[in-house]
């Protein structure tokens, strides 16, 4: 357990969009564990948000900022855009820093695999955000392949969709793939890292890649099957195409199956301004719970209370030596090598 004495860890926070600002600021500063001491971003508009929501942290306009104080500093989280994680994850190992990268942890695993050296030779720490696996669906998942209420598990099918026909201006939309542009390098990175942490090791992989909307610059609807070693075969789409959606998770047993519908509450309820020590945060009404059974014979599961702090809390306990890093990086290394076999193996569809 880490120590109630001890000081915050001190933390910078690298990119203000949506990843600093939804996924990364509200929790380090819902956790005693943590200080926001400095906040990046050069962007106006974001300066004055950060001010007004983080009013005890410094606004900087560049990363080198951060670098030239890193003495001040404990911890960087990096939440810039996906082709610049790589060279900012250097960085900051250079300057002294433990480190967090969201997804995915670069573009390629060969500069994953660096930076997992790298952190070694200097002695220090650096883990991937790889929020998903605290959504309450997947952990409500976890929990019942791990129990074996599903007998023996063969196929699952998972699936993140939307419908954006029109594509709004992002970074996202205008990074090609080798810049860690496109669905797959976005969502595709939770997918594959669910996928691997429930059924194990993956053995081949079919891809399907289209870019479905001609103003955007890599692909937006991907379709993946993963043969694993342990003889489960793995279904993910991701689509910012798909005008119906189809079920969150189903998943076919020897014994039973589940399947749920809908994505887990804690990004929109994050969006629409609400706070992780909010009462009722993450939590999901049973209308929504998922159903477990065979044929007609089914009955709805508790939904488990989504929970991404999770991820620093268990941070905070390895930082100060307690415990292993909330996600290996060897795990995002391995997602990377999936994605370029994916890439390497088809030429995506215009």
């Amino acid at each position: 357990m880490t120590d109630a004495a001890a000081s915050p860890i001190r933390t910078a926070v690298i990119g203000f969009g949506a990843s600093g600002r939804i996924f990364h600021a509200p929790f380090l500063e819902a956790d005693s564990d943590f200080s926001l001491d400095v906040i990046v971003t050069r962007d106006p508009s974001r300066r004055a948000a950060a001010e007004v929501r983080h009013p005890n942290a410094r606004i900087v306009a560049t990363p080198e900022d951060v670098w030239a104080d890193a003495a001040a500093l404990d911890l960087v989280v990096i939440g810039s855009p996906s082709g610049t994680h790589a060279g900012l994850a250097d960085a900051a190992l250079e300057a002294g820093l433990d480190v967090v990268v969201d997804k995915p942890f670069a573009v390629t695993a060969d500069e994953g695999r660096a930076l997992i050296a790298k952190a070694e030779q200097l002695g220090r720490r650096i883990t991937v955000f790889q929020n998903r696996r605290w959504d309450g669906d997947f952990l409500t998942l976890q929990q019942l392949v791990d129990d074996g209420r599903l007998g023996e598990v063969r196929r699952f099918e998972s699936r993140f969709e939307w419908w954006q026909p029109e594509p709004s201006t992002s970074w996202k939309t205008e990074a090609a793939p080798a810049e860690g542009g496109g669905i797959l390098y976005d969502l595709g990175t939770h997918l594959i890292d669910q996928a691997v942490q429930l059924f194990g090791p993956v053995a081949d992989v079919h891809a399907e890649i289209a870019r479905r909307r001609s103003s955007t610059a890599a692909d937006d609807d991907v379709f993946l099957a993963l043969a694993h070693d342990s003889d489960v075969i793995s279904h993910l789409w991701m689509s910012a195409v798909a005008p119906l959606f189809g079920p969150r998770f189903h998943v076919l047993g020897s014994t039973a199956g589940y399947a749920s519908w809908g994505l887990d509450p804690q990004e929109p309820a994050l969006i629409a301004g609400a706070l992780p020590n909010d009462p009722g945060f993450g939590e999901v009404p049973e209308a929504r719970w998922g159903m477990l059974g065979a044929d007609r014979d089914t009955t709805a599961v508790p939904t488990r209370r989504g929970d991404y702090g999770e991820f620093y809390r268990l941070l905070a306990v390895a930082l100060r030596g307690g415990g292993p890093l909330p996600v290996d990086p060897a795990d995002a290394v391995s997602v990377l090598e999936i994605i370029e076999h994916a890439h390497a193996a088809v030429s995506v569809t215009a």
